[in-house]
């Protein structure tokens, strides 16, 4: 039984809020640089593949990130690790304006991803202590922060690309970033009753008794589940503006689908976490999965500029929701006091995906001279993602038929 002062409260839900602000003002350092990809490519010169190089280490140092500071939030809170992590983006801003060559600013992202990580995984679990009834709700509002922050920034900043240059825009996300997210990073200095975590925990019991697969084994699942499934989400969020660059659309057009993309993905986030607080957090994954891949096979016919906007928007519906289904699983299957550290692992693994699929993509684009091969190898790792989660469905129900189980 729960306490109405802990789990899915007053409190609870103001705190979601101010969650979901600086998520949104985090996580901006992960797209900013998807948006000035094509003046990156024009200003030193390089080759498609070689000017996605930012963007991956910008998510392998997303993907650390979420692990390092998912495990320090279990020991020291949320507060002083945004913070941190805040100051940390906004000296990574600053550093990449003084960038003269491809690689030192590849470099210079590395710590940005790093620091922008604070706004995903470690939010995302700092909030799911909050709530039980309504944990999906809860964690999918706070994933879509860093879909917000995709579709508003890139956006709101496209004037000051377009006539002042990308370092300006830098500039600004240096300013922006440190003057809003360390004043309300104080309103989260209240740490998590122990009485929560024992109800948690007593929950997590209950499902893990009704599976049939340890939490390493669980845990390992996901995080290939994970990789693969990232790195065919990132074959349109990472190369959608230079796709629309090469069709001579311009770099205007590709983040309009961009945004249209990401604000899909809020939707689907918000959907995706009612959902998980009915039929649970593998199932609504396995759904989640299944729309991906069929929204990726419609890019290969469609490629028209009005077909493009379409296609986005049901691509961005399609596959907002999966990523915070894996934080779902990871609540509701192991422990809650390891909450930060294997949420973190598992967030992770996904980042991993999507920065292994952003430079494979364009690679295969150099190889190819085209994107159509590299949403190709898009559909074929969700159909790995797949067949994990059917796999894990049909063995965790093999002796237990009838509905899932949800909390």
């Amino acid at each position: 039984m729960t306490s109405p002062t802990i789990h899915d409260s007053t409190y609870s839900w103001f705190r979601l809020a101010i969650t979901l602000t600086i998520a949104i003002f985090t996580n901006t350092g992960m797209w900013a640089v998807i948006t000035i990809m094509p003046a990156l490519e024009a200003e030193f010169v390089t080759s498609r593949a070689l000017t996605s190089l930012p963007f991956t280490l910008n998510m392998i140092g997303f993907a650390f990130g979420n692990l390092v500071i998912g495990a320090i939030i279990d020991r020291f809170g949320i507060t002083i690790s945004v913070i941190c992590a805040a100051l940390l983006s906004s000296l990574a801003y600053l550093l990449s304006t003084q960038a003269d060559s491809i690689y030192f600013l590849a470099i210079i992202h590395l710590i940005l991803g790093f620091g922008c990580a604070a706004g995903f995984g470690p939010l995302i679990t700092d909030i799911s202590h909050w709530f039980l009834r309504r944990r999906g709700i809860a964690v999918a509002l706070t994933a879509s922060g860093n879909y917000l922050a995709g579709a508003i920034w890139p956006a709101l900043l496209s004037g000051v690309l377009a006539t002042h240059g990308w370092r300006n825009v830098y500039v600004t996300l240096a300013i922006i970033t440190v003057v809003v997210t360390i004043p309300l990073a104080f309103l989260l200095r209240r740490s998590v009753p122990e009485t929560a975590h024992n109800i948690a925990a007593k929950k997590v019991a209950e499902n893990t008794a009704k599976t049939n697969l340890s939490p390493r084994q669980l845990q390992i699942l996901l995080s290939i589940a994970g990789v693969s499934c990232c790195v065919a989400m990132s074959m349109p969020q990472v190369h959608i503006v230079s796709y629309c660059v090469g069709l001579g659309y311009g770099p205007a057009i590709g983040a309009q689908m961009l945004s249209l993309m990401l604000f899909g993905g809020v939707f689907s986030r918000v959907i995706s976490g009612l959902a998980a607080d009915k039929i649970g957090g593998i199932y609504t994954l396995l759904i989640g999965s299944s729309l991906q891949c069929l929204a990726l096979v419609m890019y290969l016919p469609f490629d028209g500029m009005a077909s493009l906007y379409v296609v986005s928007l049901i691509f961005g519906l399609a596959q907002g929701g999966i990523v915070p289904s894996y934080a779902v699983i990871v609540r509701e299957y192991l422990p809650p006091k390891e909450a930060g550290a294997r949420v973190g692992f598992v967030i992770m693994m996904t980042i991993i995906g999507m920065a292994l699929g952003g430079w494979m993509s364009g690679w295969i684009y150099e190889l190819t001279g085209s994107y159509q091969m590299a949403f190709i190898n898009g559909i074929v790792w969700n159909g790995l993602n797949m067949a994990i989660i059917l796999w894990i469905l049909l063995r965790g129900t093999k002796k237990r038929p009838g509905m899932p189980q949800c909390n």
